[in-house]
Order: structure tokens, then C-alpha cells, then sequence
């Protein structure tokens, strides 16, 4: 195990004691975060998707795994699972929006999700429809329709708005994003207005107008109109919305196309026991960061530290701790590219698997951890889904921390991270949230995720709880070691799984 620190991860874990208020990291603690350091630093250029510092921080990956006597277990024997992309991106420079002759800055007013359907240029009426149901966006032919976002009336649920605005022949939708979940701010600026997706997933565009697509900031809404604070304070409430003539729209975009490749770093740890060696472990965490966006109070480079270079950090450190010594059964250590771009790591591996489904036990994923106050409840997405939810329980109550179910699914967290593709393809899974229980850890929650999160300020300098850090990383470990020596394989609960792909 690595314990050396280098002078800059020294004045980090400083500094970030220092704002959290917490005790000194113990070593084992300091050694995950010097691993964390290597990865999240700025070398790495935030291991954006296709990038060259995502490739040099998954080579770091694979040599650790290999040091650590894993055995490969991507492609062909290899290390890597590549992966070819498509890469769409607004030169935001070259570009211009406009509605109601306001014009509007791109990632910080609106961010655009550019495709094959992304018009170069666009002239027409500008209108808001509410939340764009049904019976809202009748007459939108040829216009760009502006609709409130979340949340939505429980009657859209399952209603597809950009594409019965498309079939109905609207110029666009811009989804505003408003006013944002209580335990998840909205995030302006975003990085970019951009989308990567795997060549093989790539829809060809149909034949007809174009169509513009993107999300825009509710703070520009009162530039556009002066019913902004009605609609605000009714869609908060989830009450009727009026329809509002938002004057012309304009625009002239330029997007880059290129292609890139990406690699899954896969490694084993092959099992003691020959009669569960049909039950792999799959622990997971996602390499890839956002790597260069939207300067924030002058930082442009989006390190990604606590999402989610600390976690694959916590896969190297359990790595090295096993030196090479199996459990009963086999543990697949799986790193994903391509999370933050939708979750296009995980589903290729589901699509493309180097292990067959079939012989995967359990996905234990690490994603949306933040370790910022002391972990005496965490949430588990999951916990009644399998009886690998009982296992969490046992393993973390026994450790003295508490755990509960999703106390927030309109959040959806647990379809948002890795450990989604595999339990829809039949793989029982979990994963965690510290959950907070008092006014400070509320606090200190929403501040990291106002301020940090997918923000550069996810960077070294975050404000950890050593304390509750090392104590997440132990209940890591024994949970995978318990999984790996259960005396029986996990089981779904009656309704627990998802419906099969």
C-alpha cells in the first residue's frame, strides 16, 4: 500500500481539514487521498471522455491494478475496453442565440445539446407553453417553445416533449430547468453545450426540419418576459401555467464534429472457491470528469475529485490491499469512461461484456459519495431491490451507521450512475449517499453541490470529513469481502428487477 504524500496532497489535505473542522486523515485515509490526487490533479485535465489526460490517467489505472496483481479482464485479454465515440460539440464563439432581441450567453443562460437535427441557422417565433403537454402545444408548428421544466404535473409522466413537439413541428424546445430539486441546486454555468455518444448508438437523423434542443437558465426569464415571477411561483407549486409570446428567435450555430475513443479499464481478482467462480463482484466507479468547460471565478478546468476520481481511487486502494489474494468468489474491478455523458461505459460493457451477464453476482458502484460530515445515515438505492440490500444492512449497522431508503426519488439517483445499465440487464446492485440529519450536514450538502458539483471547485481543495471518509472506505471494503464470502448468491426481491432489457 502507497502511504508517501506529496507536498501539494499535503497542503490539500490541509487545507480541506482545515474548512471541514475534522480531526487529521489516519494513513490508510492519506493513501487513498494520494491516490486521489494522482488522478484528480491537473495533469489529468479532468479525464474528460476522448481526451488525452482521460487516457493518461487510465493507464495510472491499469498499472496500479496490474501492480496490484489483478488480472486483466477487458478486450481480447487487455486492460482497456475502447470504445468509439462521436463527439458533438457548439463552438459557442462562432455562435449566436437570441430570443425577443435579448441575445443569450451560451452554458450560463442556455446550454444547447447539439445533434445530427442541430439547425445552422434559425428564424421564428419564440413561445412558452407551460409544461408542454398534451394540450399545451397545439399551433407550435414552426416555433421554438420554451417549457417549464421540473417538477412536472404527474400527468406528463412518461410524455416524450421534445418529441411530440418535433412530430407537431415545432423549431425547438428549450427546457427550463426550474426551480431545481431542494437537496440538488440547479448548476449554472455548465460546462458546455455538447454530447458524446457511441458511434454504434448513433441515430441518423430523419428526414425534415431541424430541430434545436437545449435547457435554459430560469434566471433569463425575466428578461423575456414580464409574467416571469408568476410563472415562477406557479410552477414551483406545480400549478397551471400561462402561455406567453416570447417575441422572434434567432440564431446561427456552428458545431464541430470529431471522433474520439475511450477505454473501460477492466481488471480481476479471481475467486478461491471453483464453485462460485460463475459469481463475479463487480465493483465500479467512473474515471471520466467534464475536463475543460465554462471558467468559473476564472478556473475553466473541472478536476472532478469527489466525482468520481476519489472512488476509482477506493478501487486501486482495495486493489493493493488484496495484493493479489482472491476471495470465494471472483471481483471484477470495472472504472467506466463516459458516466457523466450517459452512462455510456456501463451499457456498452452490458452490451459488449468481457464476463458473460450471466456470471455477474452483484454491482457494488461507487458514484455520489461525499464524504463532507460524518456518516451516521446513509442512503442506500437499492436496499430493497435484492437481498444485497440486507447484506448493506447488516455490513453498515454493524459499523454503526444507519441506513434508509431514497428519501428523494424524484431525483432518480438511482438510474443516474453506473450501477443501472447492469441491474437492468439482471445484475442485483447498490449504491450510496451520505444522508444528512441536521441543519450542518444539510448545509454543507447543499453548499458542495451549489458550488461544486460538476463545477471546478470539485477539486482538491473540497472540504472533506476524514473521518467520515475513512469510515465509508471501511464499510467499502468489508461490504465487497462480505459479498464475495456470502454463503449464498443475491437473489432479487419479489418486484425488485427492473425490467429486463
Amino acid at each position: 500500500m502507497r502511504f508517501g504524500l506529496s507536498l501539494a496532497g499535503a497542503l490539500a489535505l490541509s487545507g480541506a481539514a482545515a474548512q471541514a473542522g475534522d480531526h487529521a486523515p489516519d494513513a490508510e485515509t492519506r493513501a487513498w487521498w494520494a491516490l486521489t490526487e494522482e488522478l484528480s490533479s491537473d495533469v489529468m485535465e479532468g479525464r474528460d471522455t476522448g481526451s488525452a489526460g482521460y487516457d493518461r490517467a487510465a493507464a495510472v489505472v491499469a498499472k496500479r491494478f496490474a501492480d496490484a496483481g489483478l488480472k486483466p479482464a477487458g478486450t481480447d485479454g487487455e486492460w482497456f475496453q475502447t470504445i468509439p465515440f462521436e463527439d458533438l460539440r457548439l463552438d459557442e464563439a462562432a455562435s449566436r442565440l437570441s430570443i425577443g432581441g435579448k441575445r443569450l450567453r451560451f452554458n450560463r443562460e442556455v446550454q444547447l445539446a447539439p445533434s445530427a437535427l442541430t439547425p445552422k441557422a434559425l428564424s421564428a417565433p419564440a413561445t412558452f407553453r407551460g409544461y408542454c403537454g398534451p394540450e399545451e402545444i397545439g399551433g407550435v408548428q414552426g416555433q421554438l417553445v420554451v417549457c417549464y421544466g421540473r417538477p412536472a404535473p404527474a400527468r406528463l409522466k412518461g410524455f416524450d416533449r421534445a418529441q411530440a413537439l418535433q412530430d407537431a413541428g415545432a423549431a425547438g424546445m428549450l427546457l427550463m430547468a426550474a426551480p431545481g430539486l431542494p437537496g440538488e441546486p440547479i448548476r449554472w454555468p455548465f460546462a458546455y453545450s455538447r454530447s458524446v455518444t457511441p458511434l454504434e448508438d448513433v441515430v441518423k437523423a430523419k428526414a425534415g426540419a431541424p430541430f434545436l434542443q437545449g435547457v435554459l437558465n430560469p434566471d433569463v426569464l425575466a428578461r423575456l418576459t414580464k409574467q416571469a415571477a408568476q410563472i415562477l411561483k406557479a410552477g414551483a407549486v406545480g400549478t397551471d401555467l400561462p402561455r406567453v409570446e416570447l417575441g422572434p428567435a434567432g440564431a446561427a450555430l456552428t458545431v464541430t464534429r470529431r471522433l474520439t475513443r475511450s477505454a473501460n479499464v477492466l481488471g480481476l481478482l479471481p475467486g478461491t472457491d471453483p464453485a462460485l467462480a460463475d459469481q463475479a463482484i463487480v465493483i465500479a466507479a467512473h474515471l471520466d470528469g467534464y475536463g475543460r468547460g465554462e471558467p468559473v471565478d476564472g478556473d475553466g478546468l473541472y478536476n472532478g475529485t469527489l466525482d468520481d476520481a476519489a472512488y476509482v481511487a477506493l478501487l486501486e486502494q482495495f486493489a493493493e490491499m488484496r495484493a493479489g489474494k482472491g476471495l470465494k468468489r471472483p471481483v471484477l474491478f470495472a472504472v467506466f469512461t463516459g458516466e457523466e455523458k450517459g452512462l455510456w461505459g456501463s451499457r456498452w460493457f452490458v452490451d459488449h461484456p468481457t464476463l458473460p451477464l450471466a456470471s455477474l453476482a452483484a454491482v457494488i458502484n461507487l458514484d455520489q459519495v461525499r464524504p463532507l460530515y460524518p456518516l451516521k445515515l446513509m442512503t442506500v438505492h437499492g436496499l430493497k431491490e435484492s437481498t444485497l440490500g440486507d447484506l448493506v444492512r447488516q455490513v453498515a449497522e454493524a459499523r454503526g451507521i444507519a441506513v434508509q431508503e431514497d428519501p428523494e426519488p424524484e431525483r432518480n439517483l438511482l438510474r443516474r450512475s453506473d450501477n443501472w445499465p447492469l441491474m437492468e440487464a439482471g445484475v442485483p446492485g447498490a449504491s450510496f449517499v451520505f444522508a444528512t440529519y441536521d441543519e450542518a450536514s444539510r448545509a454543507r450538502y447543499r453548499d458542495w453541490y451549489e458550488r461544486r458539483y460538476h463545477h471546478p471547485a470539485d477539486d482538491l481543495s473540497t472540504p472533506v470529513d476524514w473521518q467520515a471518509a475513512g469510515d465509508f472506505n471501511r464499510f467499502f471494503t468489508a461490504l465487497t469481502e462480505a459479498a464475495a464470502d456470502a454463503p449464498g448468491r443475491m437473489a432479487w426481491a419479489a418486484g425488485g428487477r427492473p425490467g429486463a432489457r
